[in-house]
């Protein structure tokens, strides 16, 4: 662990998805433990819609909200929320020196578009013109730049007035794990003194859901906690935004900001995928933190999706070697891929800051209660097909 000068705090946390907007909302939603996922609106598919929000708070300008997508609007809001409580916002001179670190997925589609051009070329008489003339005319000009994964960064930068560095990840679930890896090491290596880093997802989006769909990942017809999907599994997408503000202890002393938690490591891997794999890759990475633990003191907030066999694996890992209460958030709020990391991590410093865990989900007896005082909560991300992350949260 780096020494104390270096150390990366979390000072702010701006948190949406279909449980409410801020920390207090998602709190009282995992305490009262019902899962809220929607199983008409896209069925056969389930999904965890965004709750209902007021982006004028975050978004002031009808302008700024209408040239960005569902996903960026979800984010921006979220950002502001983040730099809200850790009391940066509208701090002109600490914006200007706040890096960004931001995991995005590709952006969205225009399926009326999209429609008109599938329904259309196939009854053209010369096929390929006629895509070409569709796609020179039929597209908005901005359609093409909302697909850039960047433009979620510019727009918080627009927006919110984060003009420091700013870095874009892309790759689902490891994007979440990878930007807060990098934005912590940064901290600790002395590279950057405050960062706002996190993600954004929209989850209801008929194209993904058909892209998804075609790689069997999706859950179908029933809503079920995620240790109960069974051998076949599946995800229900979420509609999720969180972001964090991380700063060096020092930093956040001399401007008399309030640590709400420790972010006191954060490893990735990266495995085959072949059986076996992702428990290897757990526990690799889980050996990081081992001798850091305080037994009967930590939790495990798992990342895991409900895709199998990836969350099999999780779960043979979890119970089998780990000897500490689990709970798997997707249940509660979909899965977010992208922003799941950034997401949990909220969660686990809002668990530590209180110094206790909220109930237990689902019959499959993974998930135990936990009394006594949580100091520690150990993170999960373990992508549905690529990518596994972990993080420690401690009590700051």
């Amino acid at each position: 662990m780096a020494d104390n000068r270096r150390e990366a705090l979390i000072t702010g946390i701006g948190i949406v998805s279909c449980l409410g907007e801020g920390v207090e909302a998602h709190w009282q939603a995992l305490s009262d433990a019902q899962p809220r996922a929607d199983t008409t609106t896209f069925a056969p598919y389930v999904v965890h819609p965004i709750a209902p929000l007021d982006y004028d708070k975050q978004i002031p300008k009808k302008g700024d909200q209408r040239q960005m997508e569902p996903w960026q609007r979800i984010g921006t809001y979220a950002a502001g929320l983040a730099l809200e409580d850790a009391g940066a916002k509208g701090n002109a001179e600490l914006l200007a020196k706040m890096d960004m670190i931001v995991a995005a997925g590709g952006g969205e589609r225009d399926l009326a578009v999209d429609s008109t051009i599938l329904s259309g070329r196939g009854k053209a008489p010369s096929p390929n013109a006629f895509l070409n003339e569709r796609l020179m005319n039929d597209l908005r000009p901005t359609l093409f730049l909302a697909q850039l994964s960047n433009l979620l960064a510019g727009n918080i930068s627009i927006v919110h007035g984060v003009t420091g560095s700013s870095r874009t990840f892309m790759g689902e679930e490891a994007a979440g794990v990878d930007a807060v890896r990098i934005a912590v090491s940064r901290i600790n290596a002395g590279q950057s003194e405050i960062v706002l880093v996190g993600g954004a997802h929209n989850g209801e989006r008929r194209d993904l859901l058909m892209l998804y769909e075609f790689g069997h990942h999706n859950l179908k017809e029933k809503f079920a906690p995620v240790w109960e999907r069974g051998p076949d599994g599946g995800f229900a997408l979420g509609s999720i935004g969180a972001f964090l503000v991380l700063e060096s202890r020092e930093h956040a002393q001399g401007r008399g900001a309030k640590p709400l938690a420790r972010l006191s490591s954060v490893a990735s891997d990266r495995s085959k995928r072949q059986p076996g794999t992702v428990s290897a890759a757990l526990k690799r990475i889980w050996q990081g933190v081992a001798q850091q633990l305080r037994p009967g003191h930590f939790a495990v907030i798992s990342g895991a999706s409900g895709a199998e066999s990836a969350t099999g694996e999780e779960r043979a890992f979890l119970t089998g070697e780990v000897k500490a209460p689990i709970r798997a958030t997707a249940t509660y709020l979909g899965h977010g891929l992208e922003p799941q990391f950034p997401m949990n991590i909220a969660l686990a410093a809002t668990v530590v800051s209180r110094g206790k865990l909220f109930p237990p989900g689902g019959k499959s007896g993974v998930e135990s209660p936990m009394d006594a005082p949580v100091t520690q909560v150990v993170v999960t991300g373990i992508g549905h097909w690529r990518g596994e992350g972990l993080a420690l949260v401690e009590a700051a």
